[in-house]
């Protein structure tokens, strides 16, 4: 009898090993797991209220996100056709069937907001949106603003 917990802690991992399997569908071992991706709904759009694509702003600023077609939703809630943005500074968009990551050049609002202040150094940069679905993977197809280019004074 004294096995038993041992026997149920084996049960949940194998449990939620299994829920884990359902997020991602692994390609081989050699490769990264590919995740299923969540569809979005055809003309959905992202998009950069502002700044405007040109614009000079100061150091510390605020970007304000739009969003047509789906709603927002924090990252770990599952409703269809929802999804949070994902603010992209000075890089690419990533891999769209990976998450995406979390680092300085890819900021994570989760939460579901809608806007953020910024802090960049002088000079160009760019800010791009792409919205994550509740593991921060992209729609399919991605939802994914135009790239815009601001001065930073």
């Amino acid at each position: 009898m004294k096995k038993l917990p041992i026997v149920a802690a084996c049960l949940a991992v194998a449990v939620a090993g299994s829920l884990l399997l359902t997020t991602r569908d692994a390609v081989s071992q050699d490769k990264p797991a590919e995740f299923k991706r969540t569809p979005s709904p055809a003309g959905a759009e992202s998009y950069i209220i502002s700044p405007l694509d040109g614009e000079t702003v100061g150091q510390t600023f605020t970007v304000r996100f739009g969003l047509r077609g789906m709603g927002v939703a924090p990252a770990g809630v599952t409703v269809t056709n929802t999804g949070h943005h994902h603010l992209l500074i000075d890089t690419d968009p990533p891999a769209v069937n990976q998450p995406i990551p979390n680092d300085a050049t890819h900021k994570h609002f989760g939460g579901g907001q809608t806007e953020t202040v910024l802090t960049l150094p002088p000079g160009e940069h760019t800010l791009q949106l792409i919205l994550g679905d509740y593991v921060h993977v992209p729609h399919d197809p991605p939802v994914i603003s135009k790239k815009i280019t601001i001065t930073v004074k």
